[in-house]
């Protein structure tokens, strides 16, 4: 059976520099946006919901989410973030794969990883490119978490203080936790845009995953760095307060245009709206921090691949 037979997708931006949709299902309410900002010429963020139509796929599966943010000029990011996308989803829903969820979503980024990169060494129109990749299953009261690179995933809990679940994989992001820097300098750094990790960048990845469990009421929002460089924390967590879902990803929007729209744009609101039915948790994804490796290693290789 064909992937486009197991799944209904909702993703985008597609051929068009914006795109918004709505997707309910069951104890789930979520909403995907993507705008082109007002500085660049190309969208080359990708964003999507995979929802099973088989309720055995549903059931062992659940849905996924993603955001990808691309990278590379002219048409090599917006090709790289679409590849993330659709790899790692093809890859996730294997019908022949009894693996974990967390374990089948790291292996899913892998797969999707040696193919973006097989094609950046092959194609020279499509060197150097790479993307984030920040994708989240929900089966049940569990949300399972994949993540490269420096797109995000917030939680909002009882319309109180907003956590990030993601750590950003970023030159500044390392120097912070390293105490090397504050989040003042942070703010300004030179080097604020460098990523220390990507899908597609070299041969190997690691992948980040974690695990969370979810309650009636909890908001979560994925979303590139055209938010989240743009939009405060405060003003996130103010927007996803709202009660209809729709405004608060439109404010969410507005923000970040409002602020100057320096990059692309694009996040997926997910509100569980009712108790989610109890689940067994899938070993294999844990809330813990990166690991450090050689600081200036990870410097010394990201300003690498920067330059090439």
């Amino acid at each position: 059976m064909m992937l486009q037979d197991m799944l209904t997708v909702i993703q985008g931006p597609g051929d068009d520099s914006s795109f918004r949709a709505s997707v309910k299902k069951d104890y789930i309410d979520s909403v995907l946006i993507s705008d082109v900002g007002k500085k660049r010429q190309n969208n080359e963020d990708s964003c999507a919901v995979y929802l099973p139509q088989e309720e055995h796929l549903l059931q062992s599966r659940g849905i996924l989410f993603a955001v990808a943010d691309g990278m590379g000029g002219a048409s090599a990011g917006e090709y790289a973030s679409r590849m993330a996308l659709e790899h790692t989803s093809a890859s996730y829903y294997e019908p022949l794969s009894s693996s974990a969820i967390p374990q089948q979503m790291k292996v899913a980024v892998e797969h999707a990883n040696a193919l973006i990169f097989h094609e950046s060494e092959h194609k020279s129109q499509y060197a150097g490119m790479g993307t984030t990749l920040s994708a989240m299953v929900i089966l049940g009261n569990w949300a399972y978490i994949a993540q490269v690179g420096d797109s995000r995933l917030y939680l909002l809990r009882d319309k109180e203080s907003l956590l990030q679940i993601t750590y950003d994989h970023s030159l500044v992001a390392e120097q912070i936790r390293s105490g090397l820097i504050n989040e003042t300098d942070a703010q300004n750094h030179a080097l604020k845009n460098l990523i220390t990790r990507a899908v597609g960048i070299n041969e190997d990845i690691e992948v980040d995953l974690f695990a969370l469990g979810l309650r009636q009421g909890d908001t979560l929002l994925l979303c590139s760095d055209g938010l989240s460089n743009m939009v405060p924390d405060e003003a996130i967590q103010e927007c996803l307060r709202l009660d209809n879902l729709d405004e608060a990803s439109a404010l969410l929007l507005n923000y970040a245009l409002d602020a100057g729209g320096q990059d692309n744009i694009t996040l997926i609101t997910v509100r569980i709206v009712d108790t989610p039915q109890p689940s067994k948790y899938q070993p294999g994804a844990k809330l813990s921090p990166p690991s450090k490796g050689n600081l200036f290693s990870r410097i010394l290789s990201a300003i690498r691949r920067q330059e090439n």
